[in-house]
């Protein structure tokens, strides 16, 4: 009897490291560790650039042009986001416009693709496929800028939030993902059941669709989040007022002064003297830094539902 318990004791450990690499493809050892080494080496891909420009925004310009980039500064410095703060008036009105903008217009988003994507994922909807060929039609073909442009004008929108929103409303990729979500994952029977029990269509959409929906609502609020705080391109179109300049754009004008005086066109004499004083290369990362910073702070705590999301919502069955 001792010498059967030993044996089993031995052969106990060699089971239990079978099955940590026994998952749902059945992955042997050597897969399993490829694959961690690769996404290792992906996340340091990632993490790495944000580091350094991290680090280079708390480095002395100075000691930047004479050392280069470095992930431990030669001599640190805080120059930099003092300068910025000689604007805090302009970067505190841009973060309050990008934050009213982002969230206003993630919420909107998701209620309206939601809205859009639950009848077309639903089999018993007859123009279903119709209304399919017009959101993949305008993922091919756009009508053009200065089009976009007048009708905007046109409409009273320019110098406006709603120039603002409006554009990223229903993103034709994001509702393709809900939609397949919605048509994959919730199972049909379970609308029917909900109907004969005398559910209406708002109900049915309301208690059982959107609390079963949370992981891919959660995916597609992020990436609406992402398209509206980076978006600058639609300030740069619409906005002439001072007053409804977002952060992003206000980093793109920084970012665009500095090359304008680092071109040569400006007056050589007057450059000189800025120049001198400016933080130029330290203070585009501390832009940077002070652009990502909420994005960074808030999608830890929507990780998983991002994953879900991305996993549950593109896998049929």
């Amino acid at each position: 009897m001792t010498q059967l318990a030993e044996k089993q004791t031995a052969i106990r450990p060699e089971r239990v490291r079978r099955k940590k690499f026994m998952g749902a493809q059945s992955l042997s050892p050597a897969a399993y560790y490829t694959i961690i080494i690769c996404l290792t080496i992906l996340s340091l891909a990632c993490i790495v650039p944000l580091l350094l420009v991290i680090m280079t925004s708390f480095t002395d310009e100075s000691s930047l042009t004479l050392h280069g980039y470095q992930f431990i500064p030669a001599k640190f410095s805080l120059y930099a986001y003092d300068y910025l703060m000689n604007d805090f008036d302009k970067i505190a009105r841009g973060y309050g416009i990008s934050a009213f903008v982002t969230i206003v217009g993630t919420a909107a988003s998701l209620l309206l693709i939601s809205l859009f994507a639950y009848p077309v994922s639903r089999p018993d909807f007859p123009y279903r496929n119709i209304f399919l060929f017009l959101v993949f039609f305008t993922m091919l073909f756009h009508g053009g800028l200065v089009p976009w442009y007048l009708i905007y004008v046109k409409a009273g929108l320019k110098n406006t939030m709603m120039a603002l929103i409006l554009p990223s409303l229903i993103v034709p990729f994001n509702l393709i993902i809900v939609r397949t979500f919605f048509a994959n994952t919730i199972p049909h029977a379970l609308v029917e059941s909900a109907k004969i029990d005398g559910a209406s269509e708002w109900r049915i959409y309301a208690r059982i669709i959107m609390p079963l929906s949370l992981p891919v609502l959660a995916t597609i609020g992020l990436f609406q989040t992402l398209i509206y705080w980076n978006d600058w391109y639609t300030s740069l179109i619409f906005i002439s007022s001072e007053k409804l300049v977002n952060i992003q754009y206000l980093l793109y004008r920084v970012i665009s002064d500095m090359n304008y005086l680092n071109s040569g066109f400006a007056n050589q004499q007057a450059v000189d003297g800025v120049l001198k004083t400016l933080p130029a290369q330290t203070v585009r990362m501390a832009m940077a830094v002070v652009g990502i910073g909420p994005i960074v702070i808030v999608y830890p705590f929507i990780a998983k539902y991002f994953v879900r999301g991305l996993t549950v919502g593109a896998v049929k069955g």
